[in-house]
C-alpha cells in the first residue's frame, strides 16, 4: 500500500504554516473558500511530496494526515 497526505478542509483555519515550510513546496494557497471563510492550501504537486510529515506535526489543526491508499490495479 502506498502512502499520501491528506488535507481534510474541514479542520483547516487557513494559517499557511505548511504552505510556508513545506521543503519541497507540496502545497499553495487555494481560490477556495471554506465554509469557515478561509483560504486553505491545495496539494499542488503531490509527487514532490516525501512523507516527512513536517506539515502534520506544524499544523494547529491537525489537518494534514498521512494516510494509506489502496493501490487499484
Amino acid at each position: 500500500m502506498a502512502k499520501r497526505i491528506k488535507l481534510i478542509k474541514e479542520l483547516c483555519k487557513g494559517c499557511g504554516y505548511c504552505i510556508e515550510f513545506c521543503p519541497n513546496k507540496v502545497f499553495e494557497r487555494s481560490e477556495e473558500i471554506t465554509e469557515k471563510g478561509v483560504t486553505p492550501p491545495t496539494i499542488k504537486h503531490p509527487a514532490r511530496c516525501t512523507l516527512c510529515g513536517l506539515c502534520t506535526r506544524l499544523c494547529p489543526d491537525f489537518a494534514l494526515t498521512i494516510e494509506e491508499e489502496e493501490d487499484h490495479g
